[in-house]
């Protein structure tokens, strides 16, 4: 009777275990620039204010083929849902038979009638059967246990698990186009600068190498001055092939072949800047935010349902099976309604004697489940760890700016200074070049920390599992 009032094996789901942080409903490396207070943007990348960037953001999350294929594996996951869920309903199936069958020493009387042509004798055996049949069949097993119903709850949290794999691809895409067109972008800044100072440093090669041939100055410095311009096409050479390189990458994740976005990220831009403050919550709504941690929850979900699968085993099974037919020995037989024919044949089915397989199923199915479990906790401390790095690696890069616009504003009015006093024929136009050398120098290093400080930015992002959007 208890089985009969629909109870379910398995224990049911309690939710995941409950993890404490050390600085409670904050991030324990949150410098003054974050504000926990401030609303989170899905779109991230918004903030940082490129149109540019905007479009890449876009074409990539339709058009990625990663992203095409989660949203894939989505629709298996919900087919197979649909599918588990049928399989609780009975089946239904229609069918034709015919039958011709001559076996020897069998009399079962299926022969024309006694005296009608082509009857056989009454001593001669009839070993022939013929049987037509159309109708239809059913089967139903009910599911007394709840097995059934676990088994769909489990693919049912799979599919959900899915839907947050997809979400984190999407989280992973929007984080690596960001980072590939800051990168991009500091190259081409990086490769403008250095063919300034290539200039300057052809410059400065061509007045020593006069003083050398007017014999005041000896033939070292002219193979120093030459080995720095062969050093900066050097660097040119790699600036243009990393630019190539971040074209392409940005190519193939919106989908296109590379060169496809040759175009578009031709003209020159500046390094995107973060916003000034940054909004990051607490680590509750990180948990509940990243879609990895709510995949890895939705899979402990699937692995405590299917112990209740696995102790369904223990406990009886009823199905049935029924026919209902027209049909008999003649061709004819399936149009004669008085010819109707009905089978029921419920079956009874309990494993009372498995030598310990069920045991071991569900054993397998618990260590499963514990396994899950622990991920499920791997998973959220990796969150955390991830979030509270990239804090930590934001700050540092904030305070690395800062210091680095300082030394680039002194070698700004060094060569301010400089260029006075080459007006004023006090230095030599080689020392003036040498100092806007200096200050060529001083911005390619503050455009590196600013690209660093963006990705910084673009890694808090992505920690806190932003760059999708609610289905």
């Amino acid at each position: 009777m208890a089985l009969l009032a629909g109870c379910m094996s398995g224990p049911d789901y309690a939710g995941p275990p409950q993890l404490a942080t050390a600085a409670g409903n904050a991030f324990v490396r949150a410098g003054p620039e974050i504000d926990p207070l401030a609303p989170i943007a899905g779109d991230w990348w918004t903030l940082l204010g490129d149109p540019v960037l905007n479009e890449l953001e876009a074409r990539a999350l339709a058009g990625n083929p990663g992203v095409a294929a989660a949203r894939a594996r989505i629709e298996q996951a919900r087919a197979a849902v649909r599918q588990e869920r049928a399989n609780r309903l009975p089946a239904v199936a229609a069918q034709a038979t015919a039958v011709q069958a001559n076996i020897p020493g069998l009399d079962i009387g299926s022969g024309p009638p006694p005296g009608s042509p082509g009857a056989p004798a009454d001593d001669e055996e009839q070993d022939s059967v013929s049987v037509y049949n159309v109708g239809l069949n059913a089967n139903w097993e009910i599911d007394f246990a709840g097995g059934q119903a676990r088994r769909v709850e489990a693919i049912n949290a799979q599919a959900a698990a899915s839907v947050a794999n997809a979400e984190d691809a999407k989280v992973q895409l929007a984080a690596e186009v960001a980072r590939a067109y800051v990168s991009l972008r500091e190259a081409q800044g990086r490769l403008e600068l250095v063919e300034r100072e290539r200039e300057l440093q052809q410059q400065i090669l061509e007045l020593t190498y006069q003083r050398y041939t007017q014999g005041t100055l000896p033939l070292f410095p002219v193979g120093d001055a030459n080995a720095e311009l062969e050093l900066l096409k050097s660097q040119i050479a790699e600036a243009q092939a990393d630019i190539d390189v971040f074209k392409d990458t940005l190519a193939v994740l919106t989908g296109e072949a590379p060169g496809a976005l040759d175009g578009l990220l031709a003209a020159r831009a500046g390094i995107p800047l973060p916003p000034e403050r940054v909004a990051v919550g607490d680590p509750a709504a990180l948990i509940a935010r990243r879609p990895d941690v709510r995949a890895a929850e939705r899979t402990l979900v699937a692995a405590n349902a299917r112990i209740g699968v696995a102790e369904a085993a223990r406990f009886p099974k009823l199905s049935f099976m029924g026919i209902l037919g027209l049909g008999g020995s003649q061709p004819d037989d399936i149009f004669d309604l008085g010819n109707l024919s009905a089978i029921a044949l419920p079956r009874l089915q309990w494993n009372l004697l498995d030598f310990g397989r069920t045991a071991a199923s569900i054993d397998q199915a618990e260590s499963a489940r514990d396994e899950a479990e622990a991920r499920y906790v791997e998973v959220v401390l990796g969150a955390l760890r991830d979030a509270e790095q990239s804090l930590a690696r934001f700050g540092q890069q904030r305070a690395n700016v800062a210091a680095l616009a300082q030394v680039s504003r002194q070698a700004d009015t060094a060569a301010e200074l400089n260029e006075q006093r080459r007006a004023a024929g006090v230095i030599s136009q080689g020392e003036l070049n040498t100092s806007i050398r200096k200050r060529e120098q001083a911005r390619a290093n503050l455009d590196r920390a600013i690209a660093a400080m963006t990705n910084g930015w673009i890694a808090i992002q992505k920690s806190l599992g932003l760059g999708w959007r609610e289905p």
